[in-house]
C-alpha cells in the first residue's frame, strides 16, 4: 500500500473564487440559451416543383435582396 498522503487544505483566494464563479455563470448562461437555440428553427418554404423540360430558375425573395445588395 502506498503511503497515505495527509489531507493538506488549499488556501482558497480570491482569483480562484472568481475564476470559478465566472466558470459557474457561463456554464449556467449556456444551459439557458441552448434549449431556446433549439427550438428558433426557421421553417423553409416548399420550393415549387423543378420544369420538366429543364431550367428551373425562379425569382425568389433571397434572390431578390441578392439582387438589390448588387446595385451601385
Amino acid at each position: 500500500m502506498p503511503p497515505s498522503v495527509p489531507n493538506v487544505q488549499v488556501p482558497t483566494s480570491r482569483r480562484r473564487f472568481f475564476s470559478g464563479a465566472a466558470t459557474v455563470g457561463a456554464a449556467a448562461a449556456v444551459a439557458t440559451a441552448l434549449p431556446q437555440l433549439a427550438t428558433d428553427r426557421v421553417d423553409a418554404k416548399a420550393l415549387p416543383p423543378a420544369p420538366e423540360n429543364g431550367g428551373g430558375y425562379s425569382l425568389s425573395e433571397h434572390v431578390k435582396r441578392y439582387y438589390k445588395t448588387t446595385l451601385v
